[in-house]
Order: C-alpha cells, then sequence, then structure tokens
C-alpha cells in the first residue's frame, strides 16, 4: 500500500523534473554566445560596455577571450538556424575589437524601454567600462583590472575587485566587496539616492572621505584602526530663531536638497532623450559607411548619447580619516542613504 500511495508523487516529480531539463534547454536554444579575442592578449585588454537600459553582469576568469551571453542577436550574423540571414533587426548589439579594446553597443536605434541583458565573461586583468542611459542592474565579479560605471538607475555590485573603482548612480545602490587595494588605484562611489556599502580587508591601508545628506555614516573598523574626525554642513541662523526654529531651517533645507537632487535627475533623463533622438538619426546616416568596413570587425558600433554627470554635492555629514595609518583615496558620497564601512567577511579554516 506504501508504494501505491507514493507513486504518484513519484510521477509528479518525474514530470516537474523534465519540466525543468526541458525549460534549461529551451533557456540555453534561446541565449547567444558570441565570443571575441583580445588583439594583444599578453597586456590587460579593456572592455567597453555602453546600452540603453538592461542588467549587465561580468565575471573574471581564467579564459584568455571574452564571452557575451545574451538573448539578443549579433548585428552580422550570418544566418539563422532556419535558413534565413538578418539583415536587421530591432534588437540586435554590435560587438568589436580593435587596439585591444572591446566595445559592445546596445541601444542606439531602440526605443528607451527595450532593454538587453548581457552575462559576459572576461580575462581577470581586463579593465571594463560600463555605461547605462536608463537603468539596469550591474554586478561585476573577481575583476582585477580599474573599474568605470555610470548608470542612471539600478543597483551597482563589484565582487572580490581588486583594481581602482569609479561609479556613479543617479538612483541605485551600491554594494563593492574589495580584496585588495593597490597603490594609485583609489575608489570613489556617489550614488544620488541610494545606500553605499563598502567592504575591506581589515588591515587595509586607506584615506577615506565618507560624505551623506540625509543618512548615516557607520564602520565596524575599531577607533585605533580608523582614525577619523567628522564635520557637517551649519545653516545661518535668524539672529530672532531659538532652536525649534533652527530645527525646522535644517529639515527645510534637506528637504530643498532632495527636491533639487530630484529635478536635477529628471533634467537629466530629458537631456538623456535628446541625446538618444539625435544618436540615432546620427546612426542612420553613418550606417552606409560602417557596413563597408565589415571585413576588419564583427560589427560596427553605434553612437550613444553620453550619461549627464552628476550635480556636485556640498555640504551634509562628512568623515575625513586614516585607515590602518593610511593609503589610497577612498571616497564615498551620496545625497539619501547611510554609507557603510564594513570589514570583509573572512571564512574560518
Amino acid at each position: 500500500m506504501k508504494t501505491t500511495r507514493l507513486l504518484p508523487s513519484l510521477i509528479f516529480a518525474a514530470a516537474l523534473s523534465a519540466l525543468v531539463v526541458t525549460s534549461a534547454r529551451a533557456e540555453e536554444t534561446d541565449s547567444e554566445t558570441a565570443t571575441v579575442k583580445f588583439s594583444n592578449p599578453a597586456q590587460p585588454g579593456t572592455l567597453k560596455v555602453t546600452i540603453t537600459s538592461g542588467d549587465i553582469r561580468i565575471h573574471g576568469s581564467d579564459e584568455a577571450d571574452v564571452t557575451v551571453r545574451t538573448e539578443l542577436k549579433a548585428e552580422g550574423a550570418p544566418q539563422r538556424k532556419d535558413g534565413l540571414r538578418v539583415l536587421t533587426s530591432s534588437s540586435s548589439y554590435s560587438l568589436t575589437e580593435k587596439n585591444n579594446v572591446i566595445t559592445l553597443s546596445y541601444g542606439a536605434e531602440a526605443w528607451p524601454g527595450s532593454g538587453g541583458d548581457f552575462n559576459i565573461t572576461v580575462p581577470r586583468a581586463t579593465n571594463v567600462v560600463i555605461s547605462s542611459a536608463f537603468g539596469g542592474d550591474i554586478d561585476i565579479g573577481e575583476v582585477a583590472g580599474d573599474l568605470e560605471v555610470k548608470s542612471l538607475n539600478g543597483e551597482v555590485k563589484l565582487k572580490d575587485i581588486s583594481g581602482g573603482a569609479l561609479v556613479e548612480t543617479m538612483n541605485g545602490e551600491i554594494e563593492a566587496n574589495v580584496v585588495a587595494m593597490k597603490d594609485g588605484k583609489p575608489l570613489s562611489f556617489t550614488s544620488m539616492n541610494g545606500e553605499v556599502a563598502l567592504r575591506l580587508p581589515a588591515d587595509v591601508k586607506a584615506n577615506v572621505r565618507l560624505r551623506t545628506h540625509n543618512g548615516s555614516i557607520l564602520t565596524d573598523f575599531d577607533d585605533k584602526q580608523l582614525v577619523t574626525k567628522t564635520a557637517s554642513l551649519k545653516p545661518e541662523r535668524h539672529r530672532s530663531a531659538d532652536a525649534g526654529d533652527h530645527d525646522s531651517e535644517v529639515r527645510t533645507a534637506v528637504r530643498e536638497a532632495v527636491r533639487e537632487g530630484m529635478e536635477v535627475a529628471r533634467e537629466a533623463a530629458r537631456g538623456a532623450r535628446e541625446a538618444m533622438h539625435e544618436a540615432r538619426q546620427a546612426a542612420r546616416e553613418a550606417g552606409a559607411e560602417d557596413r563597408e568596413n565589415e571585413d576588419d570587425v564583427l560589427v560596427n558600433p553605434m553612437p550613444m548619447p553620453p550619461l549627464s554627470p552628476l550635480p556636485p554635492m556640498t555640504g551634509g555629514k562628512i568623515v575625513t580619516g586614516t585607515l590602518n595609518g593610511g593609503g589610497p583615496e577612498i571616497r564615498i558620497t551620496t545625497m539619501n542613504g547611510d554609507v557603510t564601512l564594513r570589514k570583509t567577511n573572512v571564512a574560518k579554516k
């Protein structure tokens, strides 16, 4: 009887397993893979990724090539499995290599809402430059080269990095886990709206400057390791103002700073849309000329609109100091959110 009762469950489990396998195979079938070689693999190469929107995941490996996995089609694909050639596609990306720089470009001719997700594997020493015009999460892991990330919206996560880093996002949290810092390789993280959390080895040496307008600055380094001093913006008081009036002035100043930040974000989005329109027009005009060079590169890159720079942030709560005696610069700034500086988790042996 027990065997009889178990039979339906076993049949259901088998059917579920078959469904999972079928889905996985379908996902593998839909995913496109492109591999590009650096022209000088003996030297660290650079990967430049410029997209309108979509998630980007980059992983460092011991492989010498760069591998791109996505559901999108690469422009210039000679033939599909059904025998049809793709002459043009509304959801395609370009991929080129020149002078040890690999460029991935997507979205110049697409509607801003059309996103594309990319999973990329690179040699560990690769330098990475990312520009995401409208948004998407960005994950980079186990890369030892220098990183530059600029995004309008989305979380940025850096795992086990050991090069210099410059990260700027208008709206999104930033998380970074650094395994080593090198002389002359500073770290800079800026978010208009989002928490910033940085993990460092306990013995790392650095100079730090941490700032937030509307949030707390936190650390688990003790006061012997991290020696700091704190400053804060002090609004002017009216001569007749009492303590209650002063608190109200401070709250008003914070609200004004937040409103200004959001207005700058809206202006940046409008500017990005206008630049996108101009880029699409330039892409159409240059298309014929670009196609003449297809023998030299995989696919020619399309022009992309530049991201508007983040507005300068002044005031707020500022903590400066030295970590383990001082070293390379670490700068963290956010308008709205906490700033957290922690020790890297060390697995117990």
